[in-house]
Parts: structure tokens; C-alpha cells; sequence
């Protein structure tokens, strides 16, 4: 598969779209995706340990970057955490793995979801949008027979739009299936 396809999609047919729409006079003001994050919360990792390790494979596999685990901050007794305790997994993605993930989550992965009619289209208010996914096995890259417990994740779009108009008509060129209102 050729990584670059979505950022020569991008280059060639997305900025000058975006540039028109807006009204932009030079091509460094289109807004960019700077990165995609996924973060999986894993609470329940506090009585099992394995939890954090198999998620950490999981979303390595996913995104073919090596995911980190988060830890917890502070002590909170009435859930038995204790600082410095892995409660999470995450991963950064910037550049070509960005795309690539990208286009496989456009392509492959939302189509795969049950009564999939599209996702939510609220944005935070800065430019950035965050998508729940409730099941990690929606990945073709994930083995359903070795997974042994569901767990969701988000998974961010970091862009550089300086309004949640701009982001919005940047992913929608960039094939997220938006719900129509």
C-alpha cells in the first residue's frame, strides 16, 4: 500500500479546496492535521496486570508505532490507584504513519462497525476532534481470537484550525464519514 496517498490527497486536492472555501491567500493558513492520538483508559488494569500488556500490543499492532503505558498521578484509595500506577495506554502518531493510519481507519476500520450510519460531528471548540470507538476488534490488524477482554478507545485528531468550522470541512475532506444532520 502507498503511504503518502492521503497526503498527496491533501497537497493537491484538499489544500486548494480549503484555500477557495475560506478565502485563504496563501497555502501556510490552510489548516493541517498535526497528529492523531489514541488513548485507551484501563481502570480495570489495577486488579490485573496483563490488561496493560495486552492493550500495549494491541494498539502496537494498530498503529505499527509502540504504545506507551500512562500512569496514574495521585493515590485514590476509594479505586485502589496508587501513584505512578499504569492505568492507560496511548500512542502519538505524526507524519506518514499518521496517514497511513489514517486512511486504514477511513477505509477499513469505521466500515467494519455494527450499524455503522456515520460519526458524531462535534468538534471542542479549538479545532480538534475526538472519536469513541467502542470495540478495538473493528481492526483488521487486531487477532479476535486472542483477544480476551473488549476495550474502547478514542482516538483525537490534532489539527491546526483556528475554528472548529475549518476543522470540520478539513476532516470531512479528508474522508471522515460525518453523520448527516
Amino acid at each position: 500500500m502507498n503511504t503518502a496517498n492521503l497526503k498527496q490527497d491533501y497537497k493537491e486536492r484538499i489544500v486548494p479546496n480549503l484555500m477557495k472555501e475560506f478565502g485563504y491567500t496563501s497555502v501556510m493558513q490552510v489548516p493541517r492535521l498535526e497528529k492523531i492520538v489514541l488513548n485507551q483508559g484501563l481502570g480495570i488494569a489495577v486488579s490485573d496486570k496483563k490488561i496493560i500488556d495486552a492493550a500495549i500490543n494491541e494498539l502496537t499492532a494498530i498503529t505499527g508505532q509502540k504504545a506507551v503505558a500512562t500512569l496514574s498521578k495521585k493515590d485514590i484509595s476509594n479505586f485502589k490507584v496508587r501513584k505512578k500506577m499504569p492505568i492507560g495506554v496511548r500512542v502519538t502518531l505524526r507524519g506518514e504513519r499518521m496517514y497511513e493510519f489514517l486512511e486504514r481507519l477511513i477505509r477499513v476500520a469505521l466500515p467494519r462497525i455494527r450499524d455503522f450510519k456515520g460519526i458524531n460531528n462535534k468538534l471542542d471548540g479549538h479545532g480538534n476532534y475526538t472519536l469513541g470507538i467502542t470495540e478495538q476488534i473493528i481492526f483488521p490488524e487486531v487477532n479476535i481470537d486472542a483477544v480476551n477482554r473488549i476495550m474502547g478507545m478514542n482516538i483525537t485528531f490534532v489539527t491546526t484550525a483556528r475554528s472548529d468550522e475549518e476543522a470540520f470541512a478539513l476532516l470531512k475532506e479528508f474522508g471522515l464519514p460525518f453523520k448527516k444532520n
